[in-house]
């Protein structure tokens, strides 16, 4: 009896934990040096998992400073960036081996 009392009573923390700590899974592609959407739209909030899949032959290197982030994706490659929670707002990022092509932004509603 003691046990189901006490997991009523911190079920509902438990949840509130759970739902927190959950994360939104987005994907990024690059193709023909360019980020595919060229515009991801995420909640604020929430820890935002970004799957990037570079379908070029050759390496790009995901950068943005307004994330504190930057990471290499071989070619014909896959990596995964973690960030947030993020305020709303808009956050640049780039592809640092082709600037003039693989541009975006992330924003957060």
């Amino acid at each position: 009896m003691k046990n189901i009392s006490l997991i009523l009573l911190l079920a509902p923390l438990l949840s509130s934990v759970a739902s927190y700590a959950a994360e939104a899974d987005f994907k990024l592609v690059i193709k023909d040096h360019r980020f595919q959407p060229a515009e991801l739209n995420v909640p604020a909030g929430k820890k935002i998992k970004m799957s990037i899949e570079n379908k070029d032959a050759t390496p790009e290197e995901f950068e943005s400073h307004s994330l504190n982030r930057e990471k290499v994706i071989s070619g014909n490659g896959t990596a995964t960036i973690y960030v947030g929670p993020l305020e709303p707002g808009r956050y640049d990022f780039y592809g640092e081996f082709n600037k003039d092509t693989a541009q975006g932004v992330i924003v957060v509603k």
